[in-house]
């Protein structure tokens, strides 16, 4: 029998299907949504900027070509932006909200139209808002209920581990979110420590998600929802507690 996972905050772990699941479609596209969810991920994942008109645009680079030149979506009005990139609320509309959103803010100015949209949609709860910025990150904790989670790496700690933890507790910083390369079950043993959940990403082989599983990781994010459930059932987790079937019927485009 293989050893048993180490605890977990979350059990069993979500599983965010990145930029909305790219392996199984296009990227941030809300058929790829609506497919990870049908697929049984329990989250999604996506980025987001602010056109000149103030919609939170969900692209992972946030430019798009107008008039033969590269612009940023801060220069331009969502119209100009294209049909084919969906907003937060578009998501909302084509999903409904029984389920975990990690935000990429790529775009620091959408914080505040992110966190209302979400609250507007009922699904404020779900927001897992990530950011490098530690500045904006405490600033963003007074401003919402969503939770709060710290992206970055081990190298840029450098306080240590276990200071970051620490000051995570102090200032409400839900979640510390790093590549799976940096996980040890010593490193999330010692978060958990300090009650904060602990995020994988680039988590693409389902022997990855299983590791990263028995490290006692609180969530996953990966291209592809079907390594990332088969890694979480070798550990010997329960399925999710309802299915995502029905999340995106009537609804999905």
């Amino acid at each position: 029998m293989p050893p048993q996972p180490l605890p977990s905050l979350r059990t069993p772990p979500i599983t965010f299907a990145h930029r909305g699941g790219r392996a199984h479609g296009p990227d941030n596209a809300l058929e790829t949504f609506a497919t990870a969810l049908e697929l049984g991920a329990t989250g999604l994942e996506t980025d987001v900027w602010l056109s000149s008109d103030g919609h939170p645009m969900l692209d992972h680079d946030g430019v798009a070509w107008h008039r033969g030149v590269r612009r940023a979506f801060s220069s331009l009005r969502r119209e100009r932006i294209g049909a084919g990139i969906p907003t937060l609320t578009d998501m909302y509309e084509a999903c409904g909200a029984d389920f975990e959103l990690s935000v990429d803010l790529k775009d620091p100015a959408a914080a505040d139209v992110v966190i209302e949209t979400a609250r507007d949609a009922g699904a404020e709860q779900h927001l897992w808002i990530c950011h490098r910025d530690w500045g904006l990150l405490t600033d963003l904790r007074n401003r919402t209920s969503a939770h709060i989670v710290d992206s970055t790496r081990v190298r840029r700690m450098k306080e240590g581990p276990e200071r970051r933890a620490a000051a995570m507790a102090d200032c409400g910083i839900d979640a510390v979110n790093l590549p799976a390369k940096d996980w040890t079950g010593g490193l999330a043993a010692l978060f958990h420590r300090f009650k904060r959940f602990c995020f994988g990403w680039d988590v693409q082989h389902t022997r990855l998600a299983a590791g990263l599983r028995a490290m006692g990781l609180d969530g996953l994010y990966g291209d592809h929802v079907d390594r990332l459930l088969a890694g979480i059932a070798s550990r010997g987790d329960p399925p999710p507690p309802h299915s995502n079937d029905d999340l995106c019927g009537a609804q999905s485009v």
